[in-house]
């Protein structure tokens, strides 16, 4: 299959796109990281990059020219960018809500709305929409983070009703608590928190579904309960 992985230079999006890649896929990523990137090609020669800004819309459509370009068909789309910038909506800095928006909302719908045409022709692919339990739950210190994750979990049912006539699956990954490079600092013990690679091994057994069958929303938290 190809695979398509935004912001997947770390965290998350690294272990899906290492997951795909050890079941032989071929796996296409971006990210702003150009060293990042750099370090993931020199580990997996086989991996496509592109260096990739999601907040700004013409560097998301210059990705999804490149996906197009390298790939005649999409078969697994997975918009996993993200940024969280904590703060309350009534004392955030100008601007904060517009990154968050742009990287964690736009980029998704601006890339799905490029390469939904191939995936149609088609009539079959995989799309996953890294939400979150702050799509589903308002949490302090959440602001804008969390209006954009429930934004994102629309623009994903949306979706759904749009694309199932076309054989096009379109499932709502929503984490809590990951042990990822936003939580650096923490000193919090590893049991507090899910794994990436958990996230990636559900991604892709839903993959591996029957045609007859979609997970609409997932929902993966820490054992422990959300911190």
């Amino acid at each position: 299959m190809n695979i398509v992985i935004t912001g997947a230079s770390r965290g998350i999006g690294k272990a899906i796109a290492e997951k795909f890649l050890s079941e032989n896929h071929t796996v296409l990523i971006c990210s702003s990281n150009e060293t990042k990137l750099a370090e993931l090609k020199i580990q997996f020669p086989s991996i496509i990059t592109f260096v990739c800004d999601v907040s700004k819309k013409d560097e998301v459509v210059a990705f999804a020219d490149f996906v197009l370009q390298n790939f005649e068909s999409i078969d697994v789309l997975i918009n996993n960018a993200g940024v969280f910038l904590p703060g309350k909506v009534h004392d955030e800095e100008d601007g904060i809500l517009e990154k968050t928006m742009q990287t964690n909302l736009y980029s998704a719908y601006y890339l799905t709305q490029k390469l939904v045409p191939s995936m149609i022709a088609k009539r079959n692919g995989y799309i996953f929409n890294m939400c979150s339990v702050a799509s589903i739950k308002a949490y302090p210190n959440g602001g804008s983070y969390s209006v954009s994750k429930f934004a994102l979990l629309g623009f994903s049912k949306c979706l759904r009703e749009e694309l199932k006539e076309y054989n096009i699956k379109v499932t709502s990954i929503l984490p809590g608590a990951t042990l990822t490079d936003s939580w650096s600092g923490t000193d919090l013990p590893e049991s507090r928190f899910s794994k990436s690679e958990d996230i990636a091994d559900l991604i892709y057994s839903i993959t591996q579904l029957s045609a007859f069958s979609v997970v609409e929303d997932l929902v993966i938290r820490p054992q422990l309960g959300d911190i």
